[in-house]
């Protein structure tokens, strides 16, 4: 018998412990303890980068708003990630596919109208091209979409600054392929993530394709 409920409270210590677990856990990643993602993305540099814990991972050549149609600057996040999305703008529907002008990803920004995503139109990449989003080539974008989740800080700088300068002259950066990927993915986004990704592209990437 002492056997027996030796064995009993040792079950309930085990079941104990593991309800502490998740709270603890929790209360770490809200304490900032996990690793903090930040895109850096510099208009006239026409470049993006991924930072963890203010440490450059990779660099990417992207393609920001066109004059007429500039990107936005400031602070922002990514609200949503959608896979394979399908473009619409003024009763146009283009399913997903090479003449998508969204590419195969998209990174919705908290800047309403606003994403990251790819493009049909690979030569504008580097170029001031775009309707205000910023555009990625395709394995560039497949590669930031896998490393990167919703809650990511972007910050959108319009214009050069020292710290800015610094950032996209180092030298000492990793191959995005050997960072962390995200624990959270969107290879089956739900349908409301889908459908605000599909809102923002509608008043986008207008005539986008070109």
């Amino acid at each position: 018998m002492g056997l027996f409920f030796a064995a009993v409270a040792l079950f309930w210590s085990a079941q104990l412990m593991g309800k502490d677990a998740s709270p603890v856990a929790a209360k770490r990643e809200e304490s900032g303890d996990a690793p903090r993602r930040v895109l850096v993305i510099s208009i006239p540099d026409r470049k993006l980068a991924l930072t963890e814990d203010g440490r450059v991972l990779k660099i990417y050549s992207v393609a920001v708003g066109a004059t007429v149609t500039p990107s936005p600057s400031g602070s922002m996040k990514i609200v949503n990630k959608v896979m394979n999305p399908t473009w619409y703008y003024h009763g146009k529907v283009v399913a997903p596919g090479k003449s998508n002008p969204l590419g195969d990803r998209w990174m919705g920004l908290s800047e309403n109208g606003y994403g990251i995503h790819g493009t049909n139109v690979p030569n504008s990449i580097g170029k001031a091209a775009s309707h205000g989003c910023i555009r990625m080539g395709k394995r560039d974008v497949e590669e930031l979409f896998s490393l990167v989740q919703v809650g990511d800080a972007v910050e959108i700088h319009g214009e050069r600054d020292e710290q800015l300068v610094a950032l996209f002259s180092t030298q000492d950066v990793m191959t995005a392929s050997s960072a962390t990927p995200a624990t959270t993915t969107a290879a089956a986004p739900r349908v409301n993530s889908t459908s605000i990704a599909i809102a923002t592209a509608m008043m986008e990437e207008a005539g986008s394709g070109e």
